[in-house]
């Protein structure tokens, strides 16, 4: 059993853990090994249907708008597929899962990949969104050069930001498809905007490098 860096565990045989997951499964939460509350998800590939066994540590709620607090876990007891990937920057004490979409009811579990940009693990451009008053709260403080890592079935691959940028709601040239592999991450803006936010605000990541989960 490997643990990366980012305090992700990684484990890809079903048959192994499967007591430990069933113990686990009989709560949404339980006690990683380093002492924080953390909830254990299966993330699949939709594509291909590969699952690992992770673990997400808890929310840091002391940003987060309290209506978002209720969403939140109001739809953590609803019936969601697995996630597809787990974002971590772990400067601004962020990680939270990915889905597939970029719905109002995936936003307000965790975070999505917007749909038509590219798949985890593809080259090109990945998309990533979530609400500014709950998870993504936290870019408002990040830096050029900040790490992100993005755990998939495929591995974990690490960006540094390169770009942060402000645009209008209806501009969509920063979800463009690009040939490079990178990482977008969109959220709403201003972060503490009343009402429905009249700007976006855009994190560009390039890739630092890849590599298989520990132990793999």
């Amino acid at each position: 059993m490997g643990r990366a860096k980012n305090g992700v565990f990684g484990w890809r045989n079903h048959s192994m853990f499967g007591l430990v997951v069933a113990g686990l499964l009989l709560s949404s939460t339980a006690v990683a090994r380093d002492g924080t509350d953390a909830e254990y998800l299966w993330i699949q590939d939709p594509w291909t249907g590969e699952s690992v066994l992770t673990a997400v540590r808890a929310p840091d709620y002391s940003l987060w708008d309290p209506t978002q607090i209720s969403d939140y876990q109001a739809a953590r007891n609803a019936d969601y597929p697995p996630p597809l990937a787990i974002l971590t920057i772990d400067a601004l004490d962020i990680q939270v899962p990915v889905w597939n979409g970029a719905e109002e009811h995936v936003l307000d579990r965790g975070a999505g990949r917007i749909k038509g940009m590219a798949k985890p693990g593809e080259e090109g451009n990945f998309g990533i969104s979530a609400h500014r008053d709950s998870f993504f709260r936290a870019l408002k403080d990040i830096e050029q050069g900040t790490e992100i890592v993005v755990q998939t079935t495929h591995g974990v691959d690490r960006y540094a930001v390169s770009e942060i940028e402000i645009v209008p709601k209806h501009d969509s040239s920063v979800l463009e498809l690009t040939d490079d592999k990178r990482l977008t991450l969109v959220t709403c803006y201003p972060f503490y905007h009343v009402g429905h936010a009249p700007e976006r605000y855009i994190i560009t990541a390039l890739p630092l490098l890849a590599k298989a989960p520990d132990g793999q």
